[in-house]
């Protein structure tokens, strides 16, 4: 991890989120990684299509 980066708060480092019903999707604000960096925390991500329930589409 360097200087410029921090854990992600959102999934706690894993890069991973869990539902109600414990399904694991891909952090939307780390993209997965696990880190955020700094430039990265104050800019405001995409916004993604989502379903009922949450779920990302392609």
């Amino acid at each position: 991890m360097g200087s410029q980066e921090m854990k992600c708060k959102a999934c706690e480092g894993s890069g991973l989120l869990m539902d109600d019903e414990e399904w694991h999707y891909t952090c939307t604000i780390c993209n997965g990684d696990g880190f955020v960096s700094k430039f990265e925390e104050s800019a405001t991500p995409d916004l993604t299509e989502m379903d009922q329930n949450n779920r990302t589409l392609e």
